[in-house]
């Protein structure tokens, strides 16, 4: 896909902090507002709604769960939570106190596991709230964003560390060092080959691990842009969103590159993902959605 249209809409305020998105089992979009302690919900062509949660939570990132409902973490607030389609909201205390979960993702196992940046764990919780947590091998890792691989493990990136992870539903961890010194990957996402492709956000490259443990790099053109968080499309190739540049991009299985600005300068792109309706959105900081899709050829 080389050209496409890129639509925003207005779904909060400036200072709403719209964060991470994912599409529903309702056919909606859903995504955290992490400064208003919000999650909010769009239909594509409809009005914007929000469910307001305690001040202060920080609710980062949001996934489907095994049980119909939707996941997320409250950074700020130390504990997973749960909101169902109708808005009615579970929370769940961690074992750990100031964990800071970021990431979170449902396994293959019918669990949700999730990231403790300031813990060096991961963490495994079930639907009605049983807790367990793996501790990593090494210290000062920043576990960052999760997502269940082709090979039935979770996956997950080590911001600090430098690092990929794995961990097996009975457990067992294993670690993968970059080639790229102090990348600093942060978004992970499954692609339909059976590897995984990350975001090198300090490095400026798009990476694609395989279930051996085989890393290939790809230098973006802006090696600045900062990327954040990254989905893959339903034709197998990966978007990415350029925080520090206000842009969004693809890669394809062969490594080809490309970026398209939005719309608003500066809008700073957070989660993206791939919508109900086909397209790919993107939150931006600014409190908005973006809509990326399929340029239309002109009309005869």
């Amino acid at each position: 896909m080389t050209d496409v249209t890129i639509e925003e809409y207005a779904v909060a305020d400036r200072d709403a902090g719209p964060y991470a998105i994912t599409t529903g089992p309702d056919g909606a979009l859903w995504f955290t507002m992490v400064h208003s302690s919000r999650i909010g919900r769009l239909v594509p062509g409809a009005e914007p709604t929000s469910y307001e949660l305690d001040s202060g939570r920080g609710p980062t990132i949001i996934v489907p769960g095994p049980d119909g409902a939707l996941w997320f973490t409250e950074y700020h607030a130390h504990r997973i939570a749960r909101i169902t389609t109708g808005g009615v909201i579970d929370e769940f205390a961690l074992p750990t106190p100031d964990c800071g979960p970021y990431g979170i993702a449902p396994g293959a196992d019918g669990a949700l596991w999730f990231t403790e940046t300031a813990a060096d764990r991961i963490g495994r919780i079930t639907p009605d709230g049983q807790v367990t947590e793996f501790p990593l091998p090494v210290a000062g890792a920043f576990p960052s964003a999760i997502v269940a691989g082709g090979d039935g493990a979770l996956w997950f990136t080590l911001n600090q560390a430098g690092a990929l992870g794995r961990i097996g539903t009975d457990g067992v961890i294993a670690l993968y060092p970059l080639p790229t010194e102090a990348a600093a990957p942060v978004g992970i996402a499954a692609g339909q080959d059976g590897a995984l492709w990350f975001v090198e956000i300090a490095a400026g490259q798009i990476g694609r691990i395989t279930p051996d443990g085989q890393v290939t790099e790809f230098p973006l053109p802006d090696r600045a842009a900062r990327p954040h968080a990254i989905t893959t499309g339903t034709d197998g190739t990966a978007w990415f969103t350029e925080w520090g540049t206000g842009r969004v991009g693809s890669i394809t299985a062969d490594g080809t590159i490309t970026v398209h600005s939005l719309p608003t300068p500066g809008s700073e792109p957070h989660g993206i993902t791939l919508g109900p309706d086909g397209a790919l959105w993107t939150a931006l900081e600014i409190g908005a959605l973006a809509r990326i899709a399929p340029a239309q050829p002109p009309s005869l």
